[in-house]
């Protein structure tokens, strides 16, 4: 898959940062490649923002998630956003 807009949410702003929500089908390792996020989102994502990216099954109706992470992004030059890889969060469930 490729980055879809409509799954990049503004969860928060304040104090020139801003805290993100995403859901993709995409892996990490894809997400955190310069120039994922393109379009619409270089002109909405500003060095040291946070992005809280989900891996599921279906962006639009998930049912699993499969990985889950921060990532920060690291540049954007006004043509290529460049994010961290991601800080994983655990995501299993012993129970």
């Amino acid at each position: 898959m490729a980055y879809n807009a409509q799954y990049l949410t503004l969860m928060a702003h304040g104090a020139g940062q801003q805290w993100w929500s995403y859901r993709t089908a995409d892996a990490p390792a894809l997400v955190d490649t310069a120039g994922y996020f393109g379009g619409e989102a270089v002109d909405m994502l500003k060095v040291g923002d946070l992005i809280f990216v989900q891996q599921v099954d279906d962006p639009a109706a998930p049912s699993s998630v499969s990985a889950a992470g921060w990532h920060l992004v690291l540049s954007n030059d006004g043509a290529t956003v460049d994010v961290s890889n991601a800080t994983s969060v655990a995501i299993t469930d012993s129970d």
